[in-house]
């Protein structure tokens, strides 16, 4: 069954391009890009977003990968949206926890049984996706709970709790812009994911020593997420989000990812995309 499964996801994958531009500013990034995951044993997604002129780049940008505590960014976003209506506050206590250490554990520290507390307060998983869905945002799915998904007999082939690269940049895009919260909630998230002390070896490993990260990672047996924000020199933000499932060295070709793209978008002109994403 499970040689099935990789077939039909193969058969997937080479009936659709590897990769597209969005602009050909961008093809020598993407060129870059896909030469890397190419070499590696294990299955790649990319996508990276210039939150300044709407420039993205993507490698499977629009196939499913596991999340694994990624979604940890969207519980932080609802949970805030709800505090941003003044349906809860960060003061609330939640299991003899108040909901502002809930919120450190899970963002800083990747807490799972934090993340469970917060999730089921909200309305569960349910909740969750149906808040997502109703903001537009499809290519994520969230079906499970951190216990029951650790439970469950793993398939990284799953769509269940999934996203996509691209998607999970518009989640980040959107959070940012403060669509989905307001400002102060954005900037309460940010400081939490600057602090994470998970995945040292990923998004931050090879850049510049003092690069500005926000990022959550996501891990599970076979599969290594890092999604996030990185800070150029000249002030911009990139959204990016790297998924990588199988194979071997995943942290690595993370890192590497990560560096190519922070090259790439230091060498592009910064000028909105007529259809592109708005930065603004």
């Amino acid at each position: 069954m499970r040689t099935l499964k990789y077939l039909l996801a193969l058969a997937v994958f080479t009936a659709q391009p590897a990769w597209a531009a969005s602009s050909p500013s961008l093809s020598s990034l993407e060129q870059q890009l896909q030469s890397l995951v190419a070499n590696r044993s294990a299955d790649v997604g990319i996508a990276a977003l210039d939150l300044s002129s709407g420039n993205i780049v993507s490698i499977q940008g629009d196939r499913p990968f596991p999340m694994a505590s990624t979604v940890k960014v969207a519980v932080a976003a609802l949970y805030l949206a709800q505090v941003d209506h003044g349906r809860r506050s960060l003061d609330d206590m939640i299991n003899g926890l108040s909901a502002r250490n809930l919120m450190q554990r899970m963002m800083i520290h990747s807490d799972n049984r934090a993340t469970d507390i917060l999730l089921n307060d909200l309305g569960g998983p349910r909740a969750l996706h149906d808040w997502l869905q109703a903001n537009g945002l499809t290519g994520l799915r969230v079906d499970r709970n951190i216990a029951r998904l650790l439970s469950d007999r793993r398939d990284l082939w799953d769509v269940r709790d999934s996203s996509t690269p691209t998607a999970m940049v518009r989640l980040l895009q959107r959070i940012y812009r403060a669509e989905l919260i307001k400002p102060e909630s954005r900037n309460y998230l940010l400081r939490l994911m600057a602090q994470c002390q998970t995945g040292k070896n990923r998004l931050k490993a090879l850049l510049p020593f003092g690069t500005p990260v926000e990022h959550k990672t996501g891990t599970l047996n076979g599969l290594t997420d890092d999604v996030g924000f990185i800070t150029m020199p000249d002030g911009r933000r990139i959204a990016i989000a790297v998924f990588a499932r199988g194979g071997s060295d995943r942290p690595r070709t993370i890192a590497e990812a990560a560096r190519t793209i922070y090259d790439g978008f230091s060498r592009l002109l910064t000028w909105p995309l007529s259809g592109a994403f708005s930065g603004q």
